[in-house]
């Protein structure tokens, strides 16, 4: 009875911490009905260089490195899951950035399939569920290792990872629904939008979990997959974003940058 108690102690825990960024992505979101404005270009390097700072500190501390220790009994073949899943990661995040129309805030440029009969604003929040469908899984991933890992993740380490994409994803439901604003589109439709580009993150991690759960030895695999598919994401999309030449041209993106790895890394640490 105790062990059953303690699961689903665990089960609770884990649908909360999924739900974590999306709750992120809102609170951002509502940004619309507080700020008149556009957010300053010299903002949005910025937020965007944390974003990705963030993200590349927890591939690599929430991600990889627990990926790699779960097959230590390889010793120098550990290697193998965590390059394997990477770089399957990453080619998974190219496929769908090819497929998908979409078009990024700060481009003029549509991408992906012929899109002639989607709207802009339609393709902008497709950009963003391309972003986030990497981070729901990294986060779905990290809960499946605490549940299934034997230890090697912890569900306080997991946690980290979920309130560590939630602080980068409250800047971003603010970058996807003020443009909107300033475009002409209802705030309120302007918040749903920003709403609807972070619910796919709780869906992705909910599947990740649940192919965990069902699939334990390709756990490594996959905590490595989600550390590609978010590695592609910060070099394809938030680093031009946050260091391209621009009206505000600046190194705000690159301290941006800075100050997410440096959180992270900190959050990791102390608390995973």
């Amino acid at each position: 009875m105790e062990n059953r108690s303690k699961q689903i102690k665990m089960n609770a825990e884990s649908i909360f911490g999924i739900l974590i960024p999306f709750i992120g992505t809102s609170a951002g979101a509502a940004c619309v009905y507080i700020m008149r404005d556009q957010l300053n270009e010299k903002v949005q390097k910025g937020l965007s260089g944390f974003a990705a700072g963030v993200m590349v500190a927890a591939s690599v501390w929430s991600l990889l490195i627990p990926a790699m220790d779960m097959v230590e009994a390889m010793k120098r073949m550990a290697w193998i899951p965590a390059s394997t899943g990477f770089i399957v990661g990453i080619i998974f995040l190219l496929f769908l950035d090819s497929v998908i129309p979409h078009q990024h805030i700060d481009s003029d440029s549509p991408e992906g399939l012929n899109s002639e009969s989607l709207r802009k604003t339609t393709m902008m929040v497709l950009a963003v569920v391309i972003h986030n469908i990497p981070e729901g899984m990294a986060v779905g991933v990290s809960f499946a290792g605490a549940l299934y890992g034997h230890g090697t993740v912890t569900m306080a380490g997991a946690m980290v990872l979920a309130l560590g994409i939630a602080i980068q994803n409250f800047p971003e439901g603010a970058i996807i629904s003020m443009p909107l604003k300033a475009v002409g589109v209802n705030k309120h439709k302007a918040f749903v939008y920003g709403v609807l580009s972070g619910a796919v993150e709780p869906i992705a991690a909910v599947i990740t979990i649940i192919l965990s759960g069902v699939m334990i030895p390709i756990l490594p695999y996959l905590l490595s997959f989600a550390a590609g598919a978010m590695f592609y994401v910060v070099v394809e999309e938030l680093i031009p974003e946050a260091t391209g030449e621009g009206k505000a041209h600046s190194n705000v993106g690159t301290l941006g940058f800075s100050a997410g790895f440096v959180v992270m890394m900190i959050l990791d640490v102390m608390l995973g």
